[in-house]
């Protein structure tokens, strides 16, 4: 089987990782198991990994700040964190970070392998050419690049997806649920708080320049030009 790429996976529990690794090779990945924080940094520098599962609960540094480490870099590698509690879904996926997905603990190791797919689908697709313009934002689907008037904005792949999809369709109202199926490729039993999060982000990046609406009991939608 061809590889699909190095994933460093970062857990301090030998079990968890053992089984993360299992499933990871299982689907064609290479592995790069690191254990705590200072030590994945400098292996994600290294190895330029192309996704990085990224627990919280390091010793030393934690995941968090792992993650921010890589953001400040300007290392966009898509990350995957992996959290033992569902109340820090909100922090791991807050505006200065820029995770592009989670899982809680328990969680069924093919149901992650399933999600690094999903997230590298969309760093890596192919683009299609298209530059999308709405309320002073441009995207351009080919390079997966985004301006707003006040110059290009760094987002996230889960980040760009979302708005591309908004962007695609404007005058279109998405649940979160339809949202989430459509970008994040789960379905809704998975929790639709990612959305809002995400749009969060995206609202705060964009600034005045953001062209999504919400739909008050609806979702949300970008107007038409």
């Amino acid at each position: 089987m061809e590889s699909r790429g190095l994933v460093l996976v970062v857990e301090d529990d030998p079990a968890i990782a053992e089984l993360v690794t299992l499933y990871l090779r299982r689907d064609g990945f290479g592995v790069q198991v690191e254990t705590n924080g200072v030590a994945a940094l400098a292996a994600a520098r290294r190895v330029k990994p192309v996704a990085v599962v990224l627990d919280i609960g390091l010793p030393g540094m934690d995941g968090i700040e792992v993650c921010r480490a890589l953001r400040k870099d300007g290392d966009w590698t898509p990350v995957l964190f992996v959290t033992a509690r569902d109340d820090e879904v909100d922090r791991v996926l807050g505006l200065e970070l820029g995770a592009d997905d989670y899982v809680t603990k328990p969680f069924s190791p093919r149901e992650l392998v399933a999600r690094v797919r999903t997230v590298l689908r969309r760093a890596n697709g192919p683009g299609a050419g298209e530059v999308l313009s709405a309320g002073g934002t441009r995207l351009d689907l080919g390079e997966r690049r985004v301006w707003t008037d006040a110059g290009e904005v760094a987002l996230t792949s889960t980040e760009f997806d979302l708005l591309a999809h908004l962007m695609r369709r404007p005058g279109q109202v998405f649940d979160r649920a339809q949202l989430l199926s459509a970008v994040w490729g789960y379905a809704a039993a998975a929790g639709t708080r990612t959305v809002d999060v995400h749009i969060a982000q995206l609202r705060a990046k964009l600034g005045p320049h953001c062209p999504i609406r919400t739909v008050r009991s609806v979702g949300y939608s970008v107007e038409r030009q």
